[in-house]
Order: structure tokens, then C-alpha cells, then sequence
């Protein structure tokens, strides 16, 4: 099971990191792979689903993402789903300073044929976590608390 965890601070509060991660639509911001991403169903509380399309090693995919858990302000728990993919987005949220430190973690199982992709999938997941946390850190920044 591919999986990657990094941990950064941003200026954000955590009020303010919490309400813009716990809003999957933002992914289309933070997320280099996400192409587009809209909520399906739901208030955006838990249960609360989303349509992401993302490009990942040059294929395109699609993935139902559940809102799996949420509590305010420290921790945001996204589920994503496919025939052939079961992935979870954790984030974790904790007051640093004026700001916060985020610690994103990301964990990967495949199924059927695309099991083969898991070794070429877990080599490429700390360019993809550098190149996210980049953007995501960029993206809380910018947002008020």
C-alpha cells in the first residue's frame, strides 16, 4: 500500500485551514493531479460526496471522494474510490504560532490490474508530495483566520 506523509506550517489559522480543506472543490488548486473536482451530493459535512477527475502518470482517472470524517478545526478525513482504487486524504491541524502546522497524509490501494501500477506509484509519490505541499501551502496562505 503506497503511502506519504508530510508535515508544514502555513500562516493560516486553523479555523482557516480546516474550512478550506474540508471543501474537496479546492482540490483543483492544491492537487498538481486534479483536473477538476465537484461536489456531488451532500452539505459538505460527512457524506458529502465529489466527482474528482485527476491525471496521475499520464492517465486520466475518475474517483468518487466521501467525506469520511470531520472535526473542527483539527482533522479532515477524505475517502476516494474508483473499480480499482481506494485511497484516504488525511489532514491533520494543529496551532503553530500565529499560523498552523498541517500534516497531510496520503495512503493508496489498488486492486485488479492496476495492482501493478503500486511499485511505480510508491516511486513517484515523493515528487508528487513535494510538488502538493508546495501548492497547498500556497493555497492555505493566502486564506484569512
Amino acid at each position: 500500500m503506497p503511502s506519504v506523509s508530510r508535515t508544514f506550517t502555513t500562516t493560516a489559522t486553523p479555523d482557516a485551514a480546516y474550512a478550506y480543506l474540508a471543501d474537496f472543490t479546492h482540490a483543483e488548486d492544491w492537487d498538481p493531479g486534479t483536473q477538476a473536482c465537484e461536489r456531488t451530493s451532500g452539505d459538505g459535512g460527512v457524506g458529502t460526496t465529489y466527482r474528482n477527475v485527476s491525471k496521475f502518470l499520464g492517465r486520466e482517472t475518475e474517483l468518487t471522494y466521501t467525506t469520511a470524517e470531520l472535526a473542527p478545526p483539527t482533522r479532515v478525513h477524505l475517502r476516494g474510490t474508483n473499480e480499482q482504487f481506494e485511497g484516504h486524504d488525511l489532514f491533520e491541524i494543529r496551532a503553530s504560532g500565529r499560523g498552523s502546522e498541517v500534516t497531510y497524509r496520503a495512503d493508496m490501494t489498488f486492486s485488479g490490474a492496476a495492482k501493478l501500477a503500486s511499485p511505480v506509484v510508491a516511486a513517484y509519490l515523493p515528487v508528487l508530495a513535494r510538488k502538493t505541499v508546495e501548492q497547498l501551502r500556497t493555497c492555505l496562505d493566502r486564506q484569512q483566520g
